[in-house]
């Protein structure tokens, strides 16, 4: 089993920046890939960025050049740099960390809100 928490969302106006971390724990020696999700209210949960464990990442569009996802092997923490957010980037953050074994296993934090409003 994994354990995932995560911190850092909140209320923050158009244009300023936000950090989401996300502490893993337990089982995470074979970690494959971590990452982030969203989902917004009335939409389906969505890929936001995703870092593997050689550091190939991966970004939404609607992210690229503004987010930057990061990764310390050390403390099996992922980070996720948001800049310039604007109100669409409302919505519940999931991390998410992919075990792999002889099969894939997903695991998914509790979430943390993030509101963009003026």
């Amino acid at each position: 089993q994994v354990q995932l928490v995560e911190s850092g969302g909140g209320l923050v106006q158009p244009g300023e920046s936000l950090r989401l971390s996300c502490a893993a724990s337990g089982s995470i020696a074979n970690i494959y890939r971590m990452g982030w999700y969203r989902q917004a209210p009335g939409k389906q949960r969505e890929l936001v960025a995703t870092i593997t464990n050689n550091d190939s990442t991966n970004y939404a569009d609607s992210v690229r050049g503004r987010f930057t996802i990061s990764r310390d092997n050390a403390k099996s923490t992922v980070h996720l740099q948001m800049n310039s957010l604007k109100p669409e980037d409302t919505a519940d953050y999931y991390c998410n960390v992919r075990i792999r074994t002889i099969l894939y296993y997903d695991y998914w934090g509790q979430g943390t809100r993030v509101t963009v409003s003026s």
